[in-house]
């Protein structure tokens, strides 16, 4: 697990200074969802506490279009797409 999608993301979004905008778990099917933010661009993490390294990842492209995330990468190219137009 020390090398998981999951890990990885969480280290990334604490050195870029995330934050996180809301948290809901549903108890009955032992879900967490989170909602994190950094400035315009935001990200739905959805786990199993259970099982962490299981955690599905989906953002939302420049248009709004949701994306979901298969690696480390797809989140990084969408958050400094959506930073670099910004300006």
């Amino acid at each position: 697990m020390a090398n998981s999608l999951h890990t990885r993301i969480h280290h990334w979004i604490d050195a870029i200074g995330f934050r996180l905008n809301a948290s809901q778990t549903n108890k009955t099917r032992r879900i967490t969802i989170k909602h994190y933010f950094f400035e315009t661009f935001n990200f739905v993490e959805r786990s199993d506490p259970r099982h962490p390294e299981r955690s599905k990842f989906m953002c939302f492209d420049a248009y709004g279009e949701k994306m979901k995330v298969n690696s480390l990468l797809d989140l990084q190219t969408a958050f400094f797409e959506n930073i670099s137009q910004l300006k």
